[in-house]
C-alpha cells in the first residue's frame, strides 16, 4: 500500500513498500519519471531511495498556485501537495517504464586492488576465481544514490560471496574500490573511511564534480562488472588524463 507521509512544511515522502525489491523500485522509477516530465508548481526536487521517494517544495510557490487557480485557500501546502501526488500516482503505469541504462565497470580484482579479495573467498569457502566469477554473473540494479557524492546502493548480488563487514574500518580507501558488506555491493566513488572488504578496484571516476551529471550512475541503471587486467586498469587511467 502505498503511503503519503509529510515531512514538515517542505517535503512530503511517497512509499512504495518496505523491502528491497525490483519491483517495487520499479514503481520508484515510473514514479519519478512522472515528476520529471510533470513537475508540479514549487516543486523543487526529489530523492528517490530503495522504496520512497521525497519530493521537496517550496510551501509559498504551492500556495500561490493554489491562489491562482481559484482553488480552496484554506488548505496547508503539504496537504495540497498530497493532493497533487495523489493524482500523479492514479495515472502511474510502471509497465511503460524506459529499458534501463547497463553501465559496464571495469574491475581489477585482487592484489594490492582488493586486498581482501582472498578473504572473501575463504569465507566463503571458495576460490578467488569463483568469487570474481560470481561477482560478475550478474548485473546489479542501482536503487540509490548516497552516503558519499556518486556512491551507488546497489541490489543483486549473489548470497554466495556475502562477507560480513570489516572488524576494524580503513581510515582512507581509494576512489574506484569495489567492496562486500554483507549482502551488498558497491563502489567507491571517492577516497572516504569505510569497512567494506575490498575485491577490486575499478580505473572509471563515477563522481565528476565538474560535469552536468556529477554522478556517473543513477538509480535504475544495471551495471555489469566485468574483470580486467593490471596493465589494462593502467591503459583506462592514462586515456581518462
Amino acid at each position: 500500500m502505498i503511503q503519503l507521509i509529510p515531512c514538515g512544511e517542505s517535503a512530503v515522502i511517497v512509499e512504495f513498500g518496505t523491502g528491497i525489491h525490483p519491483e517495487i523500485h520499479y514503481k520508484v522509477m515510473a514514479f519519478t519519471e512522472v515528476l520529471d516530465t510533470e513537475p508540479f508548481l514549487g516543486m523543487i526536487e526529489y530523492m528517490p531511495a530503495y522504496a520512497s521517494v521525497t519530493v521537496f517544495y517550496d510551501p509559498v510557490k504551492v500556495k500561490n498556485s493554489q491562489q491562482e487557480s481559484g482553488r480552496d485557500q484554506r488548505k496547508l501546502s503539504c496537504e495540497i501537495v498530497c493532493s497533487l501526488l495523489e493524482k500523479i500516482l492514479g495515472k502511474l503505469d510502471d509497465s511503460a517504464l524506459k529499458s534501463p541504462r547497463v553501465v559496464e565497470i571495469p574491475v581489477c580484482y585482487g592484489g594490492e586492488f582488493g586486498p581482501d579479495l582472498e578473504y572473501v573467498a575463504e569465507h566463503n569457502h571458495l576460490t578467488v576465481d569463483e568469487v570474481i566469477q560470481i561477482h560478475v554473473s550478474n548485473q546489479c540494479l542501482v536503487y540509490m544514490i548516497g552516503f558519499a557524492p556518486g556512491f551507488p546502493y546497489l541490489g543483486g548480488m549473489s548470497e554466495r560471496i556475502a562477507t560480513p563487514r570489516r572488524i576494524t574500518p580503513r581510515p582512507a580507501i581509494p576512489a574506484g574500490s569495489v567492496g562486500i558488506a554483507g549482502l551488498q555491493t558497491g563502489v567507491y566513488p571517492i577516497t572516504t573511511p569505510g569497512g567494506w572488504q575490498l575485491i577490486g578496484r575499478t580505473p572509471l571516476t563515477l563522481f565528476r564534480p565538474y560535469n552536468d551529471s556529477p554522478s556517473l550512475l543513477q538509480a535504475g541503471d544495471l551495471i555489469q562488472f566485468r574483470p580486467i587486467s593490471a596493465q589494462k586498469f593502467e591503459e583506462y587511467k592514462e586515456k581518462s588524463q
